[in-house]
């Protein structure tokens, strides 16, 4: 067994990849309240705020640390496509984006919602809608990652929606939390050890 030290001040996750090779049959689609709406050019700063809204209690950082070039070349990219998923009173309180990185496969970016709607049935909802858009005609498979920071459950449910597990890696990184780029109270399931 290997021990491999983690400095103080980063975090280390495990990530598993998964794939999704069988093109999903036809379902209904459950219900639910929200909508889904498609963000064609995202403002950075509206796209930032949702992105820590959906994400800070799973660590989401990347897109919070870009320039905003960097960002702006991603989220504005023609085979990417960015969605918010919005409640009743108009409010943003999800995210759903995909990048068609090749006619053939599809990247499932980030997929979430805040932590009130989880263990809901919305991310049922949201699965089914995304899988309909990223498999177009030309798609053999659609990717996805997960991690040991994210929702408990988020494995078991991308498995439930017909993802399969193909390879894990270890990851480190310095803490968001240090860096000022998410709360210092976000994500008390993950240890804050800063840097002496």
């Amino acid at each position: 067994m290997a021990v491999i030290p983690i400095a103080a001040g980063e975090i280390a996750t495990i990530v598993t990849t998964l794939e999704q090779r069988v093109r999903p049959r036809p379902v209904p689609l459950p219900e639910s309240p929200l909508r889904l709406v498609r963000w064609q050019r995202p403002d950075r700063d509206k796209y930032r705020a949702l992105f820590r809204r959906v994400g800070a209690p799973w660590l989401w950082y990347s897109r919070l640390a870009m320039p905003d070039s960097a960002l702006a070349e991603l989220i504005h990219r023609e085979q990417t496509q960015v969605h918010a998923v919005i409640d009743r009173a108009g409010i943003e309180v999800g995210l759903l984006e995909f990048t068609h990185v090749a006619p053939d496969w599809c990247a499932l970016d980030f997929f979430g919602l805040v932590p009130e709607l989880t263990g809901k049935g919305h991310g049922r909802w949201l699965m089914t809608i995304g899988l309909m858009m990223m498999w177009r005609p030309t798609v053999t498979f659609v990717r996805v990652n997960t991690c040991t920071l994210d929702h408990p459950r988020a494995l078991g449910f991308y498995r439930a929606a017909g993802f399969v597990p193909v390879s894990q890696t270890i990851e480190t990184f310095p803490d968001p939390r240090m860096l000022g780029l998410i709360d210092r109270s976000a994500a008390p399931h993950v240890p804050l050890l800063a840097a002496s």
